[in-house]
């Protein structure tokens, strides 16, 4: 069984590495990472300000289901 601390983490390692996957350190002027796993249950929310990015909230919204998919990815093994 994996616990829910190894789920948060891998959660919350999947959608940073997809924000710094498609934007620069230098321009991200805060990201916030929230995700808790309770009963069974995933709640991931991704606040990103990148004022000199485009498309910043569907970055935020793709770093979210690759938190979502490493925990199915996680729960299936």
């Amino acid at each position: 069984m994996v616990s829910d601390e190894r789920v948060v983490r891998a959660a919350g390692e999947a959608a940073e590495s997809v924000v710094f996957s498609r934007c620069s350190r230098s321009d991200v002027d805060d990201l916030d990472i929230t995700v808790s796993f309770e009963n069974g249950v995933l709640d991931v929310d991704v606040y990103l300000n990148a004022p000199g990015v485009e498309g910043v909230e569907a970055v935020a919204d793709d770093a979210a289901l690759a938190a979502r998919e490493a925990v199915d990815d996680l729960l299936v093994d």
